[in-house]
């Protein structure tokens, strides 16, 4: 049973390290921009990839050429780990843990807090798919098909609702039971 408790972080109000300058860092770094490009990172490695340095000339990305240290994770609210030394992996993990920073470390679902999943964006809709670490594969499959099947124009669908949702008069109960009225079409239906 799938017991992760799935939530949607304001990625761009953090600062977040990424400890690995290779090609796991940089599938982080991209996934990462791709869903919050705004980010404050600091990415931390002896030695980086051309592509992450590209990178920073268009994002808000601090290149650190130098082995992980415990300083570096001194006011960082998350860690990603993704280097191919699973002495340095452990080590950051233990350090994150002492800290209470919440981390992951890439392919190694023991040592993580969270896992970064499969996501669907479409506008404002935002779908995170996870499989508990068992098949990122899968996970991007269901991505791939929901991305098919939700419509271009789900947006208007949303801000629609938006305009229909602060519109109503009443107490909070009265609101959930009609937006709920309004959006059994949904499950009723296509969207």
């Amino acid at each position: 049973m799938n017991t992760l408790f799935p939530v949607f972080l304001k990625a761009e109000q953090m600062t977040i390290l990424i400890v690995g300058g290779g090609n796991v860092g940089l599938e982080k770094l991209e996934a990462l921009l791709k869903n919050a490009p705004l980010t404050n990172i600091v990415l931390v490695a002896p030695e980086i990839k051309s592509e992450i340095v590209e990178l920073k000339k268009t994002h808000k990305i601090e290149l650190i050429y130098e082995p992980y240290r415990l300083g570096f994770l001194e006011n960082k609210n998350i860690v990603i780990v993704g280097t191919d030394k699973p002495e340095v992996n452990k080590q950051v993990q233990i350090d994150c843990k002492n800290k209470g920073i919440l981390v992951n470390v890439a392919d190694t679902p023991d040592l993580c807090d969270f896992y970064l999943g499969s996501v669907v964006t479409k506008g404002d809709l935002k779908i995170g798919i996870s499989t508990n670490g068992k098949s990122p594969t899968f996970a991007k499959r269901i991505r791939e098909m929901l991305q098919e099947i939700i419509p271009d124009n789900i947006q208007e669908t949303l801000d629609n609702l938006q305009k229909i949702r602060n519109s109503l008069k009443g107490d909070f109960e009265y609101k959930v039971k009609k937006m709920n009225e309004i959006t059994t079409v949904v499950k009723d239906k296509e969207v």
